[in-house]
Order: structure tokens, then C-alpha cells, then sequence
């Protein structure tokens, strides 16, 4: 019988989406563009380390307070630093 694996999936998609779209309105010239969101958003989770998890209660109920912080800290870094990067690469590509 093959293993069902379709229940597993990275902790940090759904908390970069998230946040990504909460960042977007900052952004307005990269929020206008679908393909633009989901750049900073692939950007974002590779320099993520992935955290791959079946149920969402058994990730957050085997985290200190501490680690929870650090999550939420890379994420928002990451986050940041994905909307600087798109941007910067959406400006180069306009002058060529």
C-alpha cells in the first residue's frame, strides 16, 4: 500500500502568505501584480529554513515562547527582505 504524504506541508507557507498580503499594501507597485506576490513569497520561504508539519496544533504546542518569537522574527525579516529584493529586480528589468 503507498504512503499518503498530501497531509504534510511547511509550517512557514501559510504565515508568509499572511504576511506577505499584509505587507502588500505597502508595496503598492508589487501588490498590483499576482506574479510579483508570489515572487516575494517564493523569495521569502527559501530563505526560510522549512519547518514540515501534519497538524498545526502539534507544531505550536511543542514551541517555547523563545522559538515562537524567532519564527515570527525570520519570517517578518524574510518577508521584508523578499519585497526589497523583487522590487529592486522589477527596477532593473524596467531599465533594460
Amino acid at each position: 500500500m503507498p504512503a499518503d504524504f498530501s497531509s504534510l506541508y511547511n509550517h512557514h507557507e501559510r504565515e508568509v502568505f499572511a504576511a506577505v498580503m499584509d505587507a502588500a499594501e505597502a508595496h503598492p507597485e508589487i501588490a498590483a501584480s499576482n506574479d510579483l506576490l508570489c515572487d516575494v513569497a517564493c523569495v521569502a520561504l527559501n530563505r526560510l529554513t522549512p519547518r514540515y508539519i501534519r497538524h498545526e496544533v502539534d507544531f505550536s504546542f511543542y514551541l517555547t515562547e523563545h522559538e515562537r518569537h524567532e519564527i515570527d522574527t525570520a519570517i517578518a525579516d524574510a518577508v521584508s527582505y523578499a519585497f526589497n529584493f523583487v522590487q529592486a529586480r522589477t527596477a532593473l528589468r524596467a531599465r533594460a
